[in-house]
């Protein structure tokens, strides 16, 4: 009986424990999400590249596009990159407030750049330019809207972020989230950059 107690107190006692998702893996993770949507611009380029100047009789961006608001907008996307950079040195000094205001203003900038390219596709309708008329205008329209579909999301991941900050702080989950965002949101603005030097400059001074 005795022996049976004490091969009852030496069993060994198994806990289960939360391992944290290491933080080098999901940025691993993310880096090689942001490989796969570099090949899909880089696609989209490629594509324009070939039918960019197939106008089937019809306008040429020389036409169509107006610089000046397109320079605007540009400088919407480069502020918000700024202002980005702003609220990561706010969450590096442990700022959630610093760090908010400047995710707001990022937002902002964001939802303006948004604003002014739906404006632009929908002036560009009223003129009969739509995808269906030439390859240039099927071409623009899929290049320029996916990366505004990415600015928008985005921006929705930019709002839920703040909410998570707001309930939580910056805890070690939520500034690896921000990070994540950070390098999407500046890889945007590059990509923005090849944009408005292929499809915009080349197309009306070229």
């Amino acid at each position: 009986m005795a022996n049976n107690t004490a091969a009852q107190t030496e069993m060994p006692v198994f806990y289960l424990k939360e391992e944290h998702h290491p933080e080098t893996g999901t940025m691993l993770g993310f880096w090689i999400y942001l490989m796969s949507d570099c090949l899909i611009f880089g696609i989209l380029f490629a594509t324009y590249a070939v039918i960019g100047q197939n106008y089937a009789a019809g306008p040429s961006p020389a036409d169509l596009f107006d610089l000046e608001l397109v320079a605007i907008n540009t400088s919407m996307l480069l502020f918000s990159s700024i202002t980005y950079g702003f609220a990561m040195l706010a969450m590096e000094k442990g700022s959630i407030k610093g760090t908010q205001i400047w995710l707001a203003i990022t937002g902002l900038f964001g939802v303006a750049f948004v604003g002014l390219e739906i404006y632009e596709f929908h002036h560009l309708w009223s003129l009969g330019a739509t995808p269906m008329r030439s390859g240039f205008l099927s071409a623009f329209y899929t290049l320029v809207a996916t990366h505004g579909l990415h600015v928008t999301f985005g921006i929705i991941w930019l709002v839920t972020l703040m909410v998570q900050v707001a309930q939580r702080g910056l805890i070690v989950e939520n500034k690896r989230r921000l990070m994540c965002l950070s390098m999407f949101w500046h890889f945007l603005d590059v990509v923005w950059i090849g944009v408005f030097s292929v499809v915009y400059l080349l197309g009306v001074l070229g």
